[in-house]
């Protein structure tokens, strides 16, 4: 299964055009490292939560909108031998000094995928999740995202990622742990369901709320819902 490398930003709105350019001459660097693939999804459906929140996780501003991306390897190995080459390479360096947003307030981590159901091809719309959860609850965890993802495929999902924290550094403004408060040594989780619209979306999403297999209550999750962060996030660059 691929090595994900993910990502939160804080773009302004007005720079969405520069954001997809510079990522779109980004991919092909990426991919002479070893990438298989890059996805950037531009902030469509973000709700605010009552605890964390995609916004607050990377102190975004009235003016800002949030992006949900990934970069995907065929394992950790490629991706840390492609992180050497990032930092080592001043094609990246010119296109790094032309960021369209705050670098600071970038959140990034490694996530080995515990389950990879589907194909993409078609993709439009992408739910964005990230969550906190305990080390012990991993194999719970999974058993609930096998069932999800063959619920969700059914309700019109094309593919469904549920990865877990492999490499996740400490940030000096905010990092994936402080995005969703997680406390002692609990991991992240992060997820992805990938669809052909956003309308298919909401139509599944109705679905899967009906559908039994949905399982238990917020309360009863292998993690703590209260700190889940979620959002739904229209493709901006798939490369």
């Amino acid at each position: 299964m691929a090595y994900l490398e993910g990502f939160i930003v804080a773009v302004p709105a007005a720079s969405k055009e520069a954001y997809r350019a510079l990522a779109l001459r980004c991919a092909p660097l990426f991919r002479e490292f070893g990438a298989t693939r890059l996805v950037e999804a531009w902030g469509d459906d973000v709700p605010d939560g009552r605890i964390t929140d995609f916004r607050r996780a990377v102190k975004a501003t009235e003016d800002e909108v949030v992006v949900f991306s990934w970069i995907e390897y065929p394992s950790r190995e490629v991706r840390d031998a492609a992180q050497t080459k990032i930092m080592n390479d001043p094609r990246m360096a010119e296109l790094g000094a032309e960021m369209p947003f705050d670098g600071k307030r970038m959140i990034f981590g490694g996530f080995a995928a515990l389950v990879d159901e589907g194909r993409a091809e078609g993709a439009t719309y992408v739910d964005g999740m990230v969550a906190p959860i305990a080390p012990d609850r991993k194999d719970d965890y999974l058993a609930m995202c096998r069932s999800h993802a063959a619920m969700f495929a059914e309700h019109g999902a094309l593919r469904v990622v549920d990865a877990w924290s492999d490499d996740v550094p400490d940030g000096e403004v905010t990092d994936f742990k402080g995005a969703v408060k997680a406390e002692g040594d609990e991991a992240i989780l992060f997820s992805f369901i990938e669809w052909p619209s956003k309308a298919v979306r909401d139509a599944g999403w109705a679905k899967a709320m009906a559908d039994p297999r949905m399982g238990p209550d917020a309360g009863a999750l292998p993690f703590d819902g209260k700190r889940l962060i979620h959002g739904g996030f229209a493709t901006l660059v798939d490369a």
